[in-house]
């Protein structure tokens, strides 16, 4: 009887030959791409993957389950089937936030045990399971349920530097997991801050105090990441993570190559098929100026990660952040702030969601040009204990001026849930749901599984572009953009044939402001002027000296609302003359004298949800701290409060609309 993955992962546990787990599937292409490898990528090469001899394949959680549904519109539960279905006889393996699952809060005990059921049934055989806060209480569902369906359970040591975070408080934690029955243990070295000496020391003192094997994963930001391997195995860790050479270094994971050829001619030699590598290297070569995420020219070697150690996971998605907030100038600056953040917050390891919360203080922090100015939600729930322990203790003072009165909780925090399966989809359109996964995406992710279930509901030809193809062409490179076409004469009729980006709802003068812009970059016609008509739109063109007017309501005429934010649809237009007709004036936008506007660039929205009620409603009388709407950005939710008393007046913005900075949000009125 042939055996499991599972079973031939337990078997090499005793092996002396050095096992690699493979993360360029998952941890490398978050650390380089701001996760943005698509299932195609990985299915175009898993056979081959499937063929080098790897110990198991990282390929899921982490940042890809979000990304899928909020960036490039897959199922995340298929790519698990889908890899499962072609990876026959690597084990498949997944980060797993513990009680935060591969979200950014803690969840239910019961959503918990569902999620490892399903993860198991669709083809996942190790779960490494982690903690921000190494706080070992969330980790015990998490545990528990992954060895009820038999899966491997590897906990997890979130490695950092700090006053607190030493050999022995690593011991410690490491005796608490073990005790909960974990079969392996991870140093996750996120950032790439341990030293070789470090993981000499640390690895030694773990073999000592627990029976379980030991891996490490590194970060080859700071640059020592190979040799802490090499000094790693050597004291006995017994298996390591690497990413194939095109996709390491940096803030990935050392090379397989090179890990392979240091340890050729020992006993720790990995077996591996490097012919089958090779080709799993070019694939991935060619892949990555497609896919790689170009906000700046990242070094080889970053000194400053000693420093900040925001890990290797968060920092292309740091800087796509800080650049969608038209801040990436100020990435030094919020580096700085992250470590005095840290120290406020009492020490986290940056790792999600800490790095998260951290880092988007931070941001926040620069921003604003005021420390603690605007704290999102999430800093909220840190200093009220919702996510565990901190490392050290919090400065009482700080806590009283983030949270007022409020007192913290002592005990886990999931004791305080009640179980959220029997509600899970309430405001949900059961139409909407497909199967019993889709709903833990929805408990996952609200509002980015709701737009991607919307989306998958529409025929091809109908769904809106999936917004990394939108950032895709974004960041493509002005050599690459496509020829501008040439402009017909002015004594014939004026094709022009462009793609407009037609949002699902009623277009203001602003949108057709945008859409002009678009038509005259792509048709090179100059548009002289716009109007509104009844639901319809007029531009005024010119070519060669020449004009004429164009009719657009064929194409733009207005699309009904939508119960839910989405995504701007692509539609093809022919724009051909038509009989002049006279353009009256555009109408003048209300002005109101006094605005809450956007702090920051982000996602609007009146209630914290799906289902659930607005934070307040237009006519009602508030107080000043009230909170009146949201603005999610870089994926935490920022309550915006009233900045006096007021009367709500009106809702500038609608639910899931994009903003810029400084946009207004809300008209109101002092009382």
């Amino acid at each position: 009887m042939a055996k499991s993955p599972k079973e031939k992962h337990e078997e090499s546990l005793h092996t002396i030959p050095l096992r690699i787990t493979d993360t360029t599937l998952r941890d490398a292409h978050q650390s380089l791409w701001a996760t943005r490898m698509r299932t195609e990528d990985i299915m175009g090469i898993i056979d081959v993957v499937d063929k080098v001899g790897y110990y198991s394949l990282e390929c899921w959680g982490g940042a890809t389950f979000d990304t899928c549904l909020r960036f490039l519109r897959e199922n995340p539960w298929e790519r698990l089937r889908l890899i499962k279905s072609k990876a026959k006889n690597t084990p498949l393996q997944m980060l797993l936030r513990g009680q935060n699952l591969v979200g950014y809060r803690h969840y239910a005990d019961d959503v918990v045990d569902r999620f490892v059921a399903l993860a198991c049934e669709n083809g996942m055989d190790i779960f490494r399971i982690f903690d921000a806060l190494n706080d070992t209480r969330n980790l015990e569902a998490a545990i528990k349920a992954v060895k009820k369906y038999g899966g491997h359970a590897q906990g997890t040591l979130c490695y950092t530097t700090s006053p607190v975070h030493t050999i022995d408080k690593f011991v410690e934690y490491a005796r608490e997991q073990a005790a909960l029955g974990i079969d392996s243990i991870c140093v996750k070295d996120m950032a790439g801050i341990l030293s070789p000496i470090e993981s000499e020391r640390l690895v030694t003192a773990l073999i000592k105090a627990v029976n379980v094997p030991i891996q490490l994963h590194c970060h080859a930001s700071s640059g020592m990441g190979t040799s802490t391997y090499v000094d790693g195995v050597r004291a006995g860790a017994g298996a390591v993570d690497c990413a194939v050479s095109s996709m390491a270094g940096t803030s990935s994971q050392p090379p397989v190559e090179t890990v392979a050829a240091i340890f050729a001619d020992t006993e720790y030699h990995p077996n591996l098929d490097m012919e089958a590598l090779a080709r799993v290297n070019k694939y991935f070569t060619e892949l990555a100026p497609k896919r790689r995420q170009d906000h700046s020219i990242q070094p080889v070697i970053d000194p400053g990660i000693l420093i900040h150690q925001i890990p290797g996971g968060m920092i292309s998605n740091f800087k796509s952040q800080l650049s969608n907030q038209n801040a990436l100038d100020k990435l030094p600056l919020a580096l700085d702030e992250v470590s005095a953040v840290r120290k406020d917050l009492g020490y986290p390891p940056l790792v999600t969601p800490t790095s998260q919360i951290v880092g988007t203080q931070a941001v926040m922090n620069v921003l604003a040009g005021e420390r603690y100015k605007m704290v999102p939600n999430e800093v909220k729930d840190y200093l009220r204990g919702l996510y565990g322990r901190s490392p050290a203790p919090v400065d009482p003072a700080f806590v009283k001026k983030i949270l007022g009165d409020e007192t913290p909780i002592t005990h886990r925090p999931a004791d305080d849930f009640k179980p959220m399966l029997p509600n899970a989809t309430d405001g949900l359109d059961p139409k909407l749901i497909n199967h019993e996964e889709d709903i833990i995406s929805f408990i996952m992710y609200p509002q980015p599984a709701t737009d991607f279930f919307q989306w998958r509901v529409l025929a091809p030809a109908d769904r809106p572009p999936i917004p990394a193809d939108l950032e895709q062409k974004k960041n493509q490179p002005a050599s690459a953009a496509t020829p501008t076409p040439a402009v017909a004469p002015a004594s014939a009729p004026v094709p022009v044939q462009t793609t407009i980006d037609a949002a699902s709802r009623l277009l203001s003068a602003e949108d057709y402001r945008g859409i002009s812009q678009m038509l005259a970059s792509a048709s090179g016609i100059a548009i002289n002027e716009i109007s509104i008509r009844k639901g319809d739109f007029v531009i005024a063109l010119s070519a060669s000296g020449s004009s004429t007017q164009t009719s657009m309501a064929s194409v733009m005429a207005p699309l009904p609302p939508v119960a839910a934010p989405v995504e701007s649809a692509a539609v093809v237009a022919t724009v051909a003359p038509v009989a002049p007709v006279a353009t009256p004036s555009a109408p003048v936008a209300p002005t109101y004298s006094k605005t809450i506007d956007a702090p920051l660039v982000g996602t609007f929205y009146t209630t914290g949800g799906p289902g659930k009620p607005k934070l307040t409603q237009e006519g009602a009388i508030v107080k000043k701290g009230d909170k009146v709407c949201i603005v999610e950005a870089m994926k935490l939710f920022n309550e915006i409060e009233a900045p006096c008393n007021c009367k709500i007046i009106k809702f500038l913005a609608k639910d899931g609309e994009s903003l810029s900075k400084g946009q207004p949000l809300v008209a109101i009125e002092e009382v």
